[in-house]
């Protein structure tokens, strides 16, 4: 299939050894990650559309905005509404669906970047640039974003892999969180608060997902000495599918998908972002970007 007629455009692939990863030109999406022949990710197929957000890039948010309304600075904005009835909300920012130009483009990495204009609900311009580099060591991913409007900019971000259980039913599986702090939320899956991570929502230590359905932030995180966080997927098979953070995220959104077309329970949505749901509403973890400022996220997959 062309690129032209592809929906998500040019496939660029990038490797070292037995590392290979693709990534889309729409979306800047992460569409597959394997090592030899174990998936790291739940990928989707080049001639289909993301199923489930799979391998996202959420600029300039993460995740919800309740009613697609906020304000900022004394001013009312509306978006469109990417969520309907009974959540009705606006999902996963405004980059997922536009093309993505290469900026660069090597055996082992490749570059893209994105202008988002001005519109109505988000009256400001932003720059973004991501990198994708496969190692021995895994998968690497940096986002840079760049203020390019005279205006502070409210702004978030996260990214939306599927670890993949590596052909294993779900509930076969172990799931391990470096948080300490459970988001509740209401039935539109807006938070309400936070509330200690034990019981039913502790997964400081591996434990099995049987009959466990997730669709919950987690905060408090936690770090190793080198500063990361992370969330491990361990399957039958012995193996480890594992995402991290630096301290650049302070937020996971995690989902077993369950009942989602094209995701039910194919592997665990372990999403770093920068804040939770409806930060635009609420200033929870929100970012003020000033005019010409920077902002830098840095995260990764291995494989175990």
């Amino acid at each position: 299939m062309s690129a032209r007629k592809n929906p998500t455009g040019q496939q660029l692939q990038i490797s070292d050894g037995e590392h290979v990863a693709v990534v889309t030109e729409v979306g800047a999406n992460l569409r597959s990650y394997r090592v030899g022949d174990r998936d790291v990710i739940t990928p989707f197929d080049q001639d289909e559309l993301p199923p489930a957000s799979h391998g996202a890039v959420l600029v300039p948010w993460p995740n919800r905005i309740g009613d697609g309304t906020y304000e900022w600075d004394g001013k009312t904005y509306r978006l469109p509404l990417t969520e309907h009835a009974p959540r009705l909300t606006a999902l996963h920012g405004l980059v997922c669906w536009t093309r993505w130009d290469v900026v660069e483009h090597t055996a082992s990495s490749v570059t893209l970047a994105h202008d988002l204009v001005p519109n109505p609900g988000y009256p400001w311009a932003l720059h973004s640039e991501i990198t994708y580099t496969v190692s021995h060591d895994g998968l690497e991913v940096a986002l840079t974003t760049s203020n390019e409007s005279d205006d502070d900019a409210p702004y978030g971000t996260g990214f939306h892999p599927w670890l993949s259980p590596g052909g294993a039913d779900l509930d076969e599986c172990t799931l391990r969180i470096d948080a300490e702090r459970h988001v509740t939320i209401d039935d539109r899956l807006l938070p309400t608060g936070t509330e200690k991570a034990d019981g039913a929502w502790d997964f400081t230590e591996h434990r099995s997902l049987k009959d466990v359905a997730l669709d919950d932030a987690f905060v408090g995180i936690t770090r190793n000495a080198k500063g990361l966080s992370w969330i491990e997927l361990t399957a039958p098979d012995g193996r480890t599918a594992a995402v991290w953070t630096d301290e650049s995220m302070d937020t996971w959104q995690v989902c077993t998908g369950d009942g989602l077309v094209g995701a039910d329970r194919t592997g665990v949505a372990a999403e770093p972002m920068t804040c939770i749901a409806d930060a635009f509403r609420t200033g929870q973890r929100l970012i003020r970007l000033a005019p010409e400022q920077e902002h830098t996220v840095r995260w990764g997959l291995v494989l175990r």
